[in-house]
């Protein structure tokens, strides 16, 4: 690693945090609430087909078309609802309204429990740490709402920014603002392609976290795979001298 190291970028879901339950499990107790029975596979099985239809259509939360992060999420919800025979316009509205701001709340998210500890361990060694996430809008509150904000030097969602991982636009948007060159960064999240690939095209050192110990990318150094954050402490320091 050349140069001394100054900023962490950091995926956020699957790094950081994690959805609590399934969508299915979630979406189908919203679906109850509102007097629905509704398997939570069937639910989970449309919502897949929802997404992916949706994310083919309208990347990066349709910003393209003007969609923005809270018109997406509504169509993918009113969209999987659909396909489970939901017909009801305004009960569709109530699930993709209620959904969309369910989501908001911490309740729906689990923290890593090494999370914390290595975030408070980057900034302890005199680190800056941004966020760097194919997220909407509404990440800045659940952050908040996990006690992780305050980490936080920086943060750029792909609906902010206008532009989503792997695409490398955003990581030189958040060169730009940290003000400092891909050498002085490290870059951690759990995508090969999203974060590993597409950080380290810019000469930023990508970390790729790998929780469950998935075989499938052999060509990736082990220096550069963590098992789990708590690791990544330790491997930054031997490079900021």
């Amino acid at each position: 690693m050349r140069g001394p190291l100054r900023w962490v970028f950091w995926d956020v879901k699957d790094t950081l945090l994690k959805v609590r339950r399934s969508v299915g499990e979630q979406y189908g107790a919203e679906a109850r609430r509102l007097g629905l029975s509704l398997p939570a596979p069937q639910v989970e099985e449309a919502f897949r087909k929802a997404y992916r239809q949706y994310a083919q259509l309208y990347p990066n939360y349709g910003s393209a078309q003007g969609m923005g992060g809270q018109a997406w999420w509504e169509g993918v919800v009113r969209n999987t609802f659909t396909q489970c025979g939901v017909q009801d316009p305004a009960t569709l509205d109530s699930l993709a309204h209620n959904l969309y701001h369910n989501f908001k709340s911490p309740e729906n998210w689990e923290v890593f429990p090494d999370s914390k500890p290595t975030l408070k361990a980057c900034v302890s060694l005199g680190l800056k740490l941004a966020v760097v996430s194919n997220f909407d809008n509404r990440l800045e509150g659940i952050l908040r709402g996990c006690d992780l904000l305050s980490h936080f030097t920086l943060l750029i969602t792909s609906e902010s920014a206008g532009v989503a991982k792997p695409d490398p636009a955003i990581f030189t948007k958040a060169l730009r603002q940290s003000g400092v060159p891909p050498t002085s960064v490290a870059h951690v999240g759990d995508h090969y392609l999203n974060d590993y690939l597409a950080s380290r095209s810019l000469g930023i050192h990508g970390y790729l976290l790998n929780r469950l110990g998935r075989d499938g990318h052999p060509e990736v150094p082990p220096r550069h795979v963590l098992q789990r954050l708590d690791e990544l402490p330790a491997r930054l320091k031997q490079h900021m001298d």
